[in-house]
């Protein structure tokens, strides 16, 4: 009977193991929000990266994982883009190459304590530092950042508060690499242990370095937002018939005392300057509400060339000249990078014909009765760094406008939506996740779920009394030190390993050399 190391030594088999295990974690993230799972996710792919033969091997099992990572988190992209999902998910995927050698490294073969001890650190740091370079907006932005399946955990949230998702995936990566050595190694399960009761003491910490965010008290302490969701309207004259649907929506909120009404991505298919007709008509519906509403339109712009994806503000006197441009595009779905080179995307799926217009810088917009509230677009909730910022600069309530229409029937709305109770956690403020088809969803200033979610079969609108809160997050404060530490971690332990290398040169016996011969042809003895 072969044995499964016999198996894996077919290249190809064992290529297919590691994408297959590179996948796994994605059943921790919505839909099916396994969350427990992420804890353990990784260990089948880190048992065989160590066993690898050679750190060539380790490297390529590292790729092959990834690889099977980003396609698994990015699925629901295959109808659109084709095979152009493939060749993204390999590009990224080859991002882990590297951290499969450092895996093999570090926990190959029998290690003992004090490298077992360094791997509960370098590992998770190698791991931060991909998801660093991948959330370059180039790159498809953060995404499947691992530490954002524990939307839901409420102990976890607090950590997210401290150093953002980024603490949160390092401390998830730093367990299943413990868990690897009480399977794998026994002479360093001691260090594993070790390992595992440090990570609960940080968690615990958080909860004395972190105290949750100070609700506001009085009536100045809660906000009603209303969120209307057209839900899908599709066909002929679609702009002006979903147009029509959001009107109605939004009609029923009257008298329900309201402080914001907000739309969806692309709820606006025309830009306002042009139609005037349409700006006077929200404006009828700021009066008839008692409330600003916060649209989003996806036009050509009258007053510029291009084509601008935009929250704009409208009170009972039309546009308050409150706008906010989008920043970071959707690659390949809003613009196509170097379309010079992969404008060719276009003639295999869904990508953008046309390249959209960059914003320039992000806005808090005042409402009601000085209500600061700081919008995103779409996957721009992705990006950890652009709320805080928006929290930096005084808003009070944080809102993505988002569409996810294009992948109703996948796991895409629900993963989108569960950012936003990352984002409220690490800023200490609330967050709305408006969207035009679903799921939306409203947050408090811990990320816990505020009022019922709107779901993909839902076109209706709802009011939410949002809690406002008060203080500033260590992670408001301190930012982005986790992948930059990790950064460190990885320069430090780089330079111990060169230190090292160049020990081991100096102390190795030079080559023997034989005793020289005589004319003769008898060896000469030393002294005569």
């Amino acid at each position: 009977m072969k044995t499964l190391g016999h198996w894996l030594t077919a290249p190809w088999r064992r290529s297919l193991v590691a994408a297959l295990a590179g996948a796994l974690p994605v059943l921790a993230f919505p839909a099916p929000s396994l969350w427990w799972w992420a804890w353990f996710a990784l260990v089948p792919w880190l048992l065989l990266v160590r066993a690898a033969p050679t750190g060539r091997r380790a490297a390529y099992d590292g790729w092959c994982g990834g690889f099977g990572f980003m396609l698994a988190m990015h699925h629901w992209l295959l109808p659109n883009l084709h095979v152009f999902t493939f060749v993204i998910a390999a590009l990224l995927g080859a991002l882990w190459a590297p951290w499969g050698w450092l895996v093999r490294r570090l926990l190959g073969g029998t290690p003992g304590p004090g490298r077992v001890a360094a791997a509960l650190v370098v590992v998770p740091s190698g791991w931060l530092a991909i998801e660093l370079v991948r959330s370059w907006q180039g790159l498809g932005g953060p995404w499947g950042v691992l530490g954002a399946s524990q939307w839901q955990v409420a102990p976890v949230l607090r950590l997210a508060s401290v150093g953002g998702v980024w603490l949160v995936s390092f401390l998830i990566v730093a367990v299943n690499a413990a868990v690897v050595v009480l399977v794998a190694v026994r002479r360093a399960r001691v260090t594993a242990v070790a390992g595992l009761l440090a990570t609960a003491a940080a968690g615990s910490a958080a909860w004395v370095w972190s105290p949750p965010p100070a609700s506001s008290s009085g009536a100045d302490g809660r906000v009603r937002i209303g969120v209307v969701q057209a839900g899908v309207v599709a066909g002929t004259g679609s702009p002006a018939r979903r147009f029509d649907r959001e009107e109605e929506l939004t009609r029923r909120l009257a008298g329900q005392d309201v402080d914001l009404v907000v739309w969806g991505e692309s709820s606006v298919g025309f830009d306002l300057g042009a139609r005037p007709d349409l700006a006077r008509r929200l404006a009828a519906l700021s009066r008839q509400t008692g409330a600003d509403v916060l649209v989003n339109v996806d036009a050509r712009r009258s007053d510029r060339p291009g084509i601008f994806k935009s929250s704009v503000l409208v009170g009972p006197d039309g546009p308050t000249g409150a706008r906010y441009d989008k920043m970071r595009l959707v690659p390949f779905g809003e613009y196509v990078p170097a379309r010079s080179l992969l404008g060719w995307a276009t003639s295999v799926g869904e990508a953008a014909g046309e390249d959209r217009r960059r914003g320039t810088a992000q806005v808090v917009m005042e409402v009601g009765d000085g209500l600061r509230v700081g919008p995103m677009v779409c996957f721009e909730s992705a990006f950890p760094d652009m709320s805080r910022h928006l929290a930096e600069d005084g808003a009070e309530v944080l809102l993505a406008q988002s569409s996810t229409s294009t992948f109703q029937e996948s796991w895409a709305p629900a993963q989108h939506a569960s950012l936003a109770a990352l984002r409220a956690a690490e800023t200490g403020r609330p967050m709305v996740h408006a969207t035009l088809t679903g799921v939306s969803a409203v947050y408090d200033a811990s990320g816990a779920r505020t009022g019922p979610r709107l779901g993909t079969d839902t076109s209706g609108a709802q009011v939410y009394d949002v809690p406002l809160a008060h203080g500033t997050t260590p992670y408001v404060r301190f930012g982005d030190w986790p992948p930059y530490a990790a950064l460190a971690v990885l320069v430090v332990w780089a330079a111990v390993e060169g230190v090292r290398a160049l020990r081991f040169r100096r102390s190795a016996p030079g080559p023997r050399v034989p005793p020289a011969r005589t004319a003769h042809g008898s060896a000469a003895r030393p002294g005569r």
